[in-house]
């Protein structure tokens, strides 16, 4: 209950993981299943589009392939998105028990999303904002620059890099600025363009900072996330030497399905505690950074000393905070 240092906020994003699992990596999970099961099928719909190809005798055939080819790929984009924008929703959501645990109260799945549920259409008006804004400057970007490549030719790399490396430094620093609209919009109970204007103001003359621990615990979670996958590929090339001992095309492709699914199961499991974990550090940045400018942590020193409104959301606006029996 007082500004935090960066190792602070790291071991309190573990200790409220470990106090709110169900709710938390629970729900992680959930969105991260639902992502992976989407991305398996687009991936084992390419290898059988891919396997089709050794049957392929002339260009009419090829090119009926080439259809159905280009709408999986534009399907993995489309999961993609969709990808980001759940995860907007969840990171909303997730502020809820990390909020409460600055008080030490624990969370359950049912009493998280009970307090969450009155804010759920700003969140998902905010998380679609966002993401329609993210696909449309990617598709105006890549528009420019295919006019570019068409027009100029390979000229055209001399403009078309530097537009690319300032339209990513311009969605970095948007991006950061805007973090914190979820959580705005839960915890102080505020529409979609207030929680948007709140994030950018309470993020000024912070972006370095906050920049800063963001690259550092998404390099730990790549890192992690690395580590992990090793073992998983070793153990995947020996089930497959085990389902295709003779690697001729059709064992190879059965293989590959038998690693793709061992992969997505991990992969799962992995990106629902990785994701609760940044989503609990983004939260905490948010409620230290309303510590240093609003004197938040007076604030919940009181509602520790007192008490009161034990099951609602702390940071609320008073009289606003609606509470849930914490089942």
């Amino acid at each position: 209950m007082r500004p935090l240092q960066f190792g602070e906020i790291l071991d309190g994003a573990f200790q409220t993981i470990r106090r709110n699992a169900a709710a938390m990596v629970g729900s992680a999970l959930i969105v991260q299943a639902i992502s992976q099961t989407l991305l398996g099928a687009v991936s084992l719909g390419l290898l059988q589009a891919v396997d089709s190809l050794d049957t392929v005798e002339s260009r009419a055939e090829l090119d009926g392939l080439l259809g159905p080819f280009i709408g999986m790929m534009a399907g993995a984009l489309g999961i993609t998105m969709l990808m980001a924008f759940l995860g907007s929703v969840l990171q909303g959501v997730l502020v809820v028990p990390v909020s409460r645990s600055v008080l030490n109260r624990r969370t359950g799945f049912k009493a998280m999303w009970k307090l969450a549920a009155p804010r759920i259409w700003p969140l998902l008006g905010v998380a679609a904002l966002l993401t329609f804004v993210a696909l449309l400057a990617m598709a105006a970007v890549a528009g420019i620059a295919v006019v570019l490549l068409m027009n100029l030719g390979p000229a055209a790399f001399a403009l078309v890099i530097p537009l690319w490396l300032g339209a990513f430094v311009l969605y970095l620093w948007i991006a950061i600025k805007l973090m914190f609209a979820p959580a705005a919009i839960v915890v102080e109970q505020v529409g979609i363009y207030q929680g948007l204007l709140r994030s950018w103001q309470l993020t000024k003359n912070s972006w370095w900072r906050i920049f800063g621990i963001t690259i550092v615990v998404n390099l730990m979670v790549g890192v992690i996330g690395y580590v992990v996958q090793i073992p998983v590929q070793l153990a995947s090339g020996a089930v497959g030497s085990v389902v295709s001992p003779h690697p001729d095309f059709a064992s190879m492709s059965s293989a590959l399905l038998v690693t793709t699914i061992i992969s997505t199961v991990v992969s799962t499991l992995v990106g629902s505690i990785t994701f609760a974990f940044q989503t609990s550090v983004s939260a905490l940045i948010y409620m230290d950074l309303r510590m240093r400018r609003e004197g938040l942590d007076v604030e919940l020193m009181r509602l520790m000393e007192s008490g009161a409104d034990p099951d609602g959301i702390p940071g609320a606006p008073r009289g606003r905070s609606a509470g849930w029996p914490s089942a």
